[in-house]
């Protein structure tokens, strides 16, 4: 007699099909989650890291959120309305998709063989841009005087096609947030050490996948000259000109579009010079920018600042490890600080700037790695307000033993914070709702006793030996999460900046 299926067998045996087909997985692993915040966090970090989808169990309120929303109207449909889910969601620009599965369907059965089978869709079609916007954009960067190149989210893994565009142009280049390692961070045309100069001087500016958005204010003055040409490289014919009309729109494929452009100029013969004004323009504003943050790095008094605790930081960090950030202060130095080398091995905030990202994006690479066996560790930088809207995640963690550090600089609030003594004087002082600063936390909170209360590790760092033996013995441990909770001074903040709107909290 046929063997009937269930409405939850088609569901697992669809998605086995459509998702796990990405050579990262020959399976589907479920992962449960605390809150359904970090659970969708973790499900778009898979997405970003894979270029598949990964499978999230959410409420209705996420359908009007997605790029795709259907509900099956039969148990036989179940694997055409996921196949068709699943290649919305990677053809195109990425997006997430919603799946409508009615309480009834999971267990009601019907015959397998009334079942519509479905093939794994195909990769997405890759596109090229019109020859003749080309070599327009080859026109105008041969022209420019003081050319960009800015480099996206690593979503196109288009790494190969990025470095040879700059080695061929010798351009200097700046990364986005979630950009960086596409190149290395070390890379000599990499110019993130002079980004607001770079910004405000270009006249020319290579758009690869990137938008502007607030991470780039927008492509407006002041942080912009009002005069920048923009050449603009984007698979959304939709985000053209947004903010600022482009004075070239590539529409396409990153991978294909830059090897178009680089042919382009191969064929012309042209390159930028290493010896231009430009270039010891962006030089000088590197090195004396690099000297102001190893001078902050250096300082022994404590307690800490930020500098200094990510300068020790980066010098223990194993050169391929994934670096989730999140935070004000935190994820904003950290990223001039905690450099990255490899593409898609940082996660934070990126363009929607939420808090909470970071436990989530950590256990999907965590996750990743365990089924890749690639030995990299995974490293979450959090503020201590940031770790505070996804911190009972680190039970997830040690639920699954998975080996993530975190690393939790604890300034006693968002911003900044008060010392202990300062608090007990303001507690002395009557009711705290109508006194304590709203941007205070609890001084020196024990967020380390929180992973030991589900079996991981946890330090208390004040000093710099502290800090360096702390994270020392975590890289040893690959056996359960460790979580350092760094003790910074209250009143530590970013180096002084060159313009008063370039501080994000001034905004």
């Amino acid at each position: 007699m046929e063997e009937d299926v269930t409405g939850a067998q088609l569901i697992a045996a669809a998605l086995k099909a459509q998702v796990a087909m990405a050579a990262q997985a020959v399976g589907i692993k479920y992962v449960g989650m605390r809150n359904e915040q970090a659970a969708c966090y973790a499900a778009s970090a898979i997405g970003y890291l894979t270029a598949r989808p990964a499978v999230c169990l959410v409420v209705e309120a996420c359908r009007l959120y997605s790029k795709f929303s259907a509900r099956p109207s039969s148990l036989q449909m179940i694997p055409v309305v996921v196949e068709k889910a699943v290649r919305s969601s990677i053809y195109g620009r990425p997006g997430a998709c919603y799946i409508d599965i009615a309480g009834d369907m999971v267990n009601a059965k019907i015959p397998q063989s009334s079942v519509r089978l479905v093939s794994c869709c195909p990769a997405p079609p890759v596109s090229q841009a019109d020859s003749r916007e080309i070599k327009k954009a080859a026109g105008l960067l041969g022209s420019a005087q003081r050319p960009l190149i800015i480099i996206g989210k690593a979503y196109a893994r288009a790494e190969r096609e990025i470095r040879e565009l700059v080695d061929v142009t010798g351009v200097p280049f700046l990364p986005t947030p979630m950009g960086k390692g596409v190149l290395p961070d070390d890379h000599p045309n990499c110019v993130a050490a002079a980004r607001s100069r770079a910004l405000l001087q270009a006249d020319v500016i290579v758009l690869l996948g990137a938008r502007l958005n607030w991470i780039l204010h927008f492509g407006l003055a002041p942080r912009f000259s009002p005069h920048v040409k923009i050449i603009q490289v984007d698979l959304c014919a939709e985000e053209f000109s947004n903010n600022v009309r482009a004075a070239s729109a590539l529409l396409g494929d990153l991978r294909a579009v830059v090897g178009q452009l680089t042919e382009t100029l191969r064929s012309d013969s042209w390159s930028f010079p290493l010896d231009s004004q430009w270039w010891d323009t962006l030089r000088d504003k590197m090195t004396a920018n690099a000297q102001i943050s190893k001078t902050l790095a250096l300082r022994s008094s404590l307690p800490m600042n930020y500098y200094t605790v990510f300068h020790h930081i980066s010098e223990l960090l194993p050169r391929d490890c994934i670096i989730v950030s999140e935070g004000a202060n935190t994820m904003d130095i950290g990223r001039t600080m905690l450099l990255n080398s490899l593409p898609r091995h940082r996660l934070d905030a990126g363009t929607f700037g939420t808090m909470g990202v970071g436990p989530g994006f950590a256990i999907a690479a965590a996750i990743l790695e365990q089924t890749q066996r690639t030995g990299q560790r995974v490293v979450c930088v959090e503020g201590d307000s940031a770790f505070g809207f996804s911190g009972m995640e680190v039970e997830t963690m040690c639920r699954y033993k998975l080996p993530i550090i975190i690393i939790v600089v604890n300034n006693n609030g968002i911003y900044s914070g008060v010392d202990p003594e300062t608090w007990k004087e303001m507690e002395k002082m009557g009711d705290m709702t109508t006194i304590a600063p709203p941007v205070t936390l609890l001084p020196e909170a024990r967020y380390e006793q929180l992973v030991r209360a589900f079996g991981g590790t946890g330090f208390l760092v004040r000093t710099v030996e502290e800090l360096r033996s702390a994270l020392e013995e975590s890289l040893k441990n690959t056996e359960m999460p460790s979580l350092l909770n760094v003790l910074i001074d209250p009143a530590s903040d970013r180096k002084q900046q060159e313009f008063p709107w370039l501080t994000r909290s001034n905004l």
